[in-house]
């Protein structure tokens, strides 16, 4: 019985074996199939060697997210702080990415110039990126918008540009800071004469239309007695992420060996983070604090 119980188990092993093999035979036969011929239309977006990969989201038509979602204007910091924590957490999956930036409903992320990820694939550093973002944004919405329930998804684009040198990528980040002043000094007086002075947002646009700088300044200071030099950085700098060490400070149960019970104890430890600064990133002075940024090796 027993033997007989053997040669039983051994055939059925033998049958499964064989239908592995053919199995296994087939799978590699449609890896080779004659349709494989399709991914010869497959584009080569391989992004240029040696240089900086910049990839810049903006939201998809915010305008009408942030009405509908009673964005407090000119500037609503839930929103520029969720914006923020999803920066982060694309940097913490993607840690090739070595600084990044945002103002408004844009961020710009820039990874190494070594960087081989995905073979240097622009669709992968796009969609990696935005899908990443887009999902953290939905995530953690509840955390900064308490009492605004989320009433649809919102949407980002995104595009790959390369840099070549040192000077370009700096050039670049300077353009998107430059950027966030313009758009938020026209923003604050704009909002200023519809929501203080009571004109419609057709007439402080002609108000404002033909102005300069030094302009938009005046009226809000002689108007509303604001000076823009006092608007808090984050709206006036937007919002640098760098790497930094960060000591982090938590409480953990120790057990003594002649102790019955534990002890907490407070324990701290380093960490390398995503570190948000509202700087003026224009210039030099904020690359010679920081030059890891731009060291290859680092």
């Amino acid at each position: 019985m027993w033997v007989a119980g053997t040669f039983k188990v051994r055939d059925c092993l033998a049958a499964t074996s064989v239908t592995l093999r053919r199995c296994l035979k087939l799978g590699a036969t449609m890896a080779k199939s004659k349709f494989e011929y399709v991914r010869d239309f497959e584009a080569d977006d391989t992004c240029l060697p040696y240089c900086w990969v910049v990839v810049r989201l903006d939201g998809r038509n915010f305008h009408r997210f942030a009405e509908k979602h009673s964005f407090i204007k000119p500037n609503d910091s839930r929103a520029l702080h969720l914006m923020t924590k999803c920066a982060q957490t694309v940097m913490n999956e993607l840690e090739d990415i070595v600084i990044a930036y945002g103002q408004s409903d844009e961020y710009s992320f820039v990874f190494k110039r070594k960087s081989n990820w995905f073979k240097r694939r622009a669709s992968k550093f796009m969609t990696h990126v935005v899908s990443q973002f887009a999902s953290s944004y939905v995530f953690y919405w509840r955390d900064y918008f308490e009492d605004q329930p989320l009433l649809y998804p919102p949407g980002f684009d995104g595009r790959v540009v390369v840099y070549p040198s040192n000077q370009t990528l700096k050039d670049y980040l300077s353009w998107r800071q430059a950027d966030c002043h313009i758009n938020n000094l026209y923003n604050t007086v704009f909002w200023a004469l519809v929501q203080q002075s009571g004109l419609t947002p057709l007439q402080a646009q002609e108000r404002l239309q033909g102005t300069l700088a030094a302009d938009k300044n005046e009226i809000l200071f002689s108007e509303f007695n604001i000076n823009y030099n006092n608007e808090p950085l984050m709206y006036r700098k937007g919002t640098v992420l760098i790497w930094q060490k960060v000591e982090e400070i938590t409480t953990k149960e120790v057990k003594l060996p002649a102790e019955m019970e534990g002890k907490k104890m407070a324990v701290t430890r380093t960490r390398t983070m995503a570190v948000p600064l509202h700087c003026n990133i224009i210039g030099d002075a904020f690359w010679k604090e920081h030059p890891e940024i731009l060291d290859e090796d680092s």
